[in-house]
């Protein structure tokens, strides 16, 4: 299933989003396999976190990484605008387990579809406002949960207590101040329970339809874009 459609000014930028566990990675890793990953491109707002190398480790790690200003929302957002108006970008290399950044990620080029994740994307109206069609993926608590505590433990060099913790302190209600809420200004919300493939399924059959009825993206912004730099 590959994605055919004539070139346009723009690439077309689906946003994937929900809480901290609920399957935008899985599903965004499933789109970019289906839809074609020679037209696919993908980009995650979790390697958009602040750079805080200036504090110490200790300070790092009590940090609440789950509230806006977490985020660098001003390379983000500016990241966006070069992808919509034809540049590649060079995204920050984000260590989890150190919290800072070491370095810059490969390029992530405007192919013809660009699928971001994150769980704040549609919090921000200037992120919203860049994104062509958004998806937010629904799934219980104690799905989010369990999803995270794999991820964490398996990736992030994290104890199960000490994920147990962050959720409580910080997770848990930043869901539902700044994540929740942006359920009800989503395109499409999908209960993401069971397996990613039908998930997935129902994504790109949405996706492939606007494509095929030649819904293309908003047009870029007229502005010379640097787009590589951290």
């Amino acid at each position: 299933m590959t994605v055919r459609r004539a070139a346009t000014v723009a690439p077309y930028l689906v946003g994937i989003t929900g809480g901290s566990g609920s399957g935008k990675t899985t599903l965004t890793r499933a789109l970019v396999d289906a839809l074609g990953p020679d037209r696919v491109a993908s980009l995650a707002s979790d390697a958009y976190y602040r750079d805080r190398t200036d504090l110490s480790p200790a300070a790092r790690a009590e940090l609440n990484y789950d509230l806006p200003e977490a985020l660098d929302r001003e390379l983000l957002v500016g990241h966006l605008r070069a992808l919509r108006a034809g540049h590649p970008v060079c995204p920050p290399a984000y260590c989890f387990e150190t919290h800072r950044r070491v370095g810059i990620a490969p390029a992530v080029e405007p192919r013809d579809l660009v699928v971001v994740e994150g769980i704040l994307l549609l919090h921000d109206p200037e992120v919203r406002s860049l994104l062509d069609f958004s998806i937010y993926l629904d799934a219980p608590p104690t799905v989010r949960l369990g999803r995270r505590m794999a991820r964490d433990t398996a990736e992030r060099g994290r104890s199960a207590a000490a994920v147990l913790r962050q959720y409580a302190a910080s997770v848990a209600p930043a869901h539902a101040a700044y994540v929740e809420p942006t359920k009800r200004v989503a395109d499409l919300v999908l209960r993401n329970l069971g397996a990613p493939s039908a998930v997935a399924e129902i994504a790109g059959t949405m996706i492939r339809s606007r494509l095929a009825r030649g819904i293309t993206p908003r047009a870029p912004e007229r502005q010379r874009v640097s787009s590589c730099r951290s």
